[in-house]
């Protein structure tokens, strides 16, 4: 899985240095090597932009490297919400979004994501694209207010769902989450108001088409 991903990278990314200023931003603020990698990034961009999804929330914002992904799909039409729980890492991934010049489209919400979702489902936000990389534990808890969230036809995209291939091979090194994943997928898989896939890129992502 690991030489697939290798393979796809080298292949179909270019050198990007703005990105490569927010792995090093990233590393310089000591915080952890976890953002998506370099074709799940370019997937998000493609599937904002194909899906023409203008309204984005966002779980999980790290440095910013997702953030400016999907503001890349959407360019200067779309708003991307950023919840993310540590207000360092939110001050971060605004001053990378600022830098690559999505200033006046992104907005963070520092705090317990289920409380920051609570308070927009209260308030009535809908949005057309989701993505979901956080705390693993409660992804099926971001999955079910996403739902409630989202416009008709939305898409929800959820990442490290393979927990590094531990939830398909046995003799793949376990996650704490592994388990999680495996009830996770399953769940995504079988909601009747999602048509779902797994797609084996980076460490996996799902991708779900909200049915209303």
């Amino acid at each position: 899985m690991k030489q697939i991903n290798r393979y796809i990278d080298s292949v179909f990314n270019k050198e990007d240095a703005l990105l490569e200023e927010v792995i090093s931003s990233i590393k310089e603020n000591e915080m952890p090597p976890i953002s998506v990698s370099p074709s799940s990034g370019k997937l998000l961009t493609m599937l904002i932009s194909i899906s023409k999804a203008k309204n984005v929330l966002e779980i999980g914002a790290l440095g910013g490297y997702s953030g400016i992904s999907i503001a890349r799909g959407f360019g200067k039409e779309g708003q991307l919400t950023s919840l993310e729980l540590e207000e360092s890492y939110s001050k971060l991934a605004n001053n990378n979004l600022s830098k690559a010049g999505f200033a006046d489209q992104v907005h963070y919400i520092t705090g317990p994501a289920l409380d920051s979702l609570e308070k927009l489902v209260s308030d009535d936000k809908q949005f057309d694209f989701f993505f979901i990389d956080a705390d693993k534990e409660n992804y099926e808890n971001y999955l079910n207010y996403c739902i409630k969230l989202a416009e008709p036809g939305a898409l929800i995209v959820c990442d490290n769902v393979l927990a590094g291939g531990s939830v398909a091979d046995q003799d793949a090194k376990p996650k704490r989450y592994t388990e999680f994943m495996k009830k996770f997928n399953e769940t995504v898989a079988n909601h009747p108001q999602l048509e779902s896939l797994l797609i084996p890129l980076g460490d996996g992502m799902t991708m779900s088409k909200v049915m209303k």
